[in-house]
């Protein structure tokens, strides 16, 4: 039991001590035993409120109690994405060292607005990214910064070039000037971040122009040349062009270097949104996506999606930093120091004041795996993709609908003595599939159809995991015959 607390102060350290050590133990057997839990909760919607009071307790409650329900409430109630069946969206990973290092950052609790707050933290972050850029073989004079997401890296993208295409725009803003129309062009498989980026940022939805894209779901070199031109004739400005390497309905790469021209010729930023992929360039294999990313004016890839990093971790690239800075650097009185100008404060780097000390879980993951660990791993997800997309194109009554270029194979069921609809055919398996508690796939559409996508992207994943899931496709089919 726990013991009386004292009026004031924190928990003791002998506390402390014995109640973490509890949970370290709660999370190797949560790792250890994770198959045992329903990859997607099965709850329904309210169970969490109605198993917890309306108001917070007027008087402490003993911690074991908190530990507790951890395993009462919140495990049932949790969708399980360390799951080695999970394989909706982008499957991630929250490694060990990862989640170990989140507790020293929360134990040091450093707020890294400016470099004495935490040198560490601002060092730290700097020497990590150079490993990552490095090991993306990225050129030297591009500089990193750490926010949470890729919606917010590509937000500050934009914002940079905003920057460049209207004069004056920190002071002056947007409103009650006589300003040319902006325009931002994104593929049409383009991730949802551009259009919240274009909104945030005050130039209006419409300034987002999608493009075509081709049969393997890139976009369109030549949609894009003629719908710049016609933009041009409509004396409306080229702001940015975003390509994406591993779009996320289909993972389809763009043609970067095509589109890095373009940008060089009109003047406009180019962005390359590889959230999911961009750690592939890591691989030697995998060298034909680097080109064109010497020329980006932004890059984005989150190690929290395919590096094994607990969630949150984005990373944004760029030899422009100075433009980033530009945007949103700001020092009020309070902020200033001595040390200005001779230092590096991560608060000029973006809209966010403080920064937690995220750069220490990556930071610890790139040491224990090590580079060739992490290749090694990558490559076993492509393989593991490329053995479920064998499965599919081999078999008569599914279908795959695009590449595999990387660790997400898109398909569908597509009977063909099936005489319903195959949409709601495909929503049907997924959901029948989804209840087993086995696997958890997810949906998209391309090509104006409902697709099955399956994303290998976790450490504990092996093939029995896919020939699981393999089967209770067939065994959702069969039902439905």
């Amino acid at each position: 039991m726990t013991p009386a607390q004292p009026p004031f102060g924190d928990m003791p350290p002998d506390d402390f001590r014995r109640y973490a050590h509890t949970l370290v133990e709660w999370a190797a057997d949560y790792f250890e035993q994770i198959e045992t839990h329903a990859v997607l909760s099965q709850v329904l919607p309210g169970d969490v409120r109605k198993a917890l009071p309306d108001h917070a307790p007027e008087q402490p409650e003993p911690f074991e109690q908190v530990i507790a329900d951890l395993d009462r409430i919140i495990l049932p109630a949790a969708t399980h994405w360390n799951h080695p069946g999970f394989f909706a969206y982008f499957a991630i990973t929250g490694s060990a060292p990862g989640v170990l290092m989140d507790l020293v950052s929360s134990a040091l609790n450093q707020q890294a607005m400016l470099w004495r707050t935490s040198p560490a933290a601002t060092e730290l972050e700097e020497v990590t990214l150079r490993w990552l850029a490095r090991l993306m073989h990225l050129p030297d004079q591009m500089e990193g910064v750490i926010y949470d997401t890729a919606s917010i890296s590509t937000l500050h993208a934009l914002a940079a070039a905003r920057e460049v295409a209207v004069p004056d725009v920190r002071t002056k803003g947007l409103a009650g000037r006589s300003l040319p129309r902006m325009r931002v062009y994104a593929s049409e498989h383009a991730h949802s971040s551009v259009d919240k980026a274009v909104i945030a940022l005050g130039l209006g939805h419409d300034s987002l122009r999608r493009i075509s894209a081709d049969s393997a779901f890139s976009m369109r070199i030549d949609a894009l040349e003629a719908a710049i031109a016609e933009d041009r004739a409509a004396g409306i400005t080229p702001m940015a062009i975003v390509a994406t390497i591993g779009t996320t309905s289909s993972t389809s790469v763009d043609d970067v270097p095509a589109a890095a021209a373009i940008a060089r010729r009109e003047g406009a930023w180019l962005h390359v949104d590889a959230a999911y992929a961009g750690v592939m360039a890591m691989v030697p294999e995998f060298a034909w996506m680097r080109a064109g990313l010497d020329q980006a004016d932004s890059i984005v890839v989150n190690p929290h999606k395919w590096l094994f990093t607990p969630f949150d971790l984005s990373v944004l690239f760029t030899p422009r930093m100075d433009v980033i800075r530009q945007a949103f650097s700001l020092t009020p009185e309070y902020l200033k120091t001595p040390e200005a100008g001779a230092v590096k404060n991560l608060m000029d780097t973006g809209i966010q004041l403080g920064r937690r000390f995220r750069a220490l879980k990556l930071w610890a993951i790139l040491r224990y795996f090590g580079a060739e660990g992490v290749r090694a791993r990558l490559r076993e997800h492509c393989r593991l993709a490329q053995v479920f997309a064998a499965w599919v194109d081999a078999h008569p009554d599914f279908e795959r609908v695009a590449p595999v270029p990387f660790s997400v194979v898109c398909f569908r069921s597509a009977p063909h003595a099936y005489a319903g609809n195959l949409d709601v055919l495909n929503h049907a398996l997924i959901e029948r599939v989804n209840k087993s508690g086995d696997v958890f796939l997810s949906h998209t559409s391309l090509n104006g159809q409902i697709v099955i996508r399956l994303a290998v992207g976790n450490l504990r994943t092996e093939e029995r995991h896919l020939r699981r899931a393999w089967d209770l496709l067939h065994e959702a089919l069969d039902a439905f015959r």
